[in-house]
């Protein structure tokens, strides 16, 4: 028995052993921190970020990339009103039906459509894009180690690859991407788009932006969760002091 113990024992220790290498191996690099607005019990978003950043993600991302999760009048969240979501969504083809004559036909997306996806499936996709698969951005900020920090930093990490590094064809150099390699060419330069509030669209705030519009996507309900707890947090408080004035009264003959 005791000899079993210590087996169990050892594999444990094993195990502990190559998870805590791999996780130093995959974070050698320390992340570009960001004092992000929406962090924190009282986080919330900017909605002008959210908007910059969802016109990089359309005219620079939604090239490759989709947010399947969401629905064009999810877009009210950030700031648009019905009228220009319409506007917006009227951009796009969705396919639909069949008919009453039993036929697919093709209509302008609408406000309750999720977004349309940048190819038509998977095999398309990896065509495309020298055999990778662009995955969905809708999710992931949540689905990457680091969070916005990670994307932030994923998109300020691209470098000429190092002397005597052995580069796989077609990839690029990227310090924050595990194994420094990706397929994905630098997405993102000064002034790419332009801001319709006038922002200057440096590197840095590009990549600013879009993280953030990506975190919304992540948890478009995060300010509504936020605000539900504080008013949760103060409600317990307030039915705490209640309860020990009360207990107070009952037991005060005792003291």
């Amino acid at each position: 028995m005791l000899s079993s113990l210590r087996k169990v024992a050892f594999l444990l220790l094993f195990l502990i052993t190559i998870d805590s290498g791999a996780n130093a191996a995959s974070s050698n690099v320390e992340l570009i921190k960001q004092n992000w607005p929406f962090n924190g019990i009282f986080g919330r978003f900017d909605k002008a970020s959210l908007q910059r950043g969802f016109k990089v993600y359309s005219e620079v991302c939604a090239a490759c990339h989709g947010i399947r999760h969401i629905s064009y009048r999810d877009l009210e969240g950030i700031g648009y009103s019905p009228d220009e979501i319409k506007v917006i969504a009227a951009e796009y083809e969705i396919t639909d039906g069949p008919n009453d004559e039993g036929d697919m036909f093709t209509r302008e997306a609408k406000m309750s459509d999720k977004f349309v996806e940048p190819y038509e499936n998977e095999t398309i996709a990896r065509l495309s894009n020298n055999g990778s698969y662009p995955p969905d951005l809708s999710l992931i900020v949540k689905a990457r180690a680091g969070g916005a920090d990670y994307i932030y930093s994923l998109l300020n990490g691209y470098k000429d690859f190092p002397e005597n590094f052995e580069a796989s064809e077609g990839m690029y150099y990227n310090e924050f991407y595990p194994g420094y390699q990706i397929a994905m060419p630098s997405p993102i330069m000064d002034e790419i788009v332009e801001f319709d509030d006038g922002t200057e669209a440096t590197h840095l705030q590009i990549a600013r932006d879009v993280t953030s519009f990506l975190a919304w996507t992540a948890e478009p309900e995060l300010e509504v969760r936020k605000s539900l707890g504080v008013k949760t947090i103060f409600f317990l408080v307030l039915l705490t002091i209640m309860l020990l004035g009360v207990k107070r009264k009952v037991w005060k003959h005792l003291e």
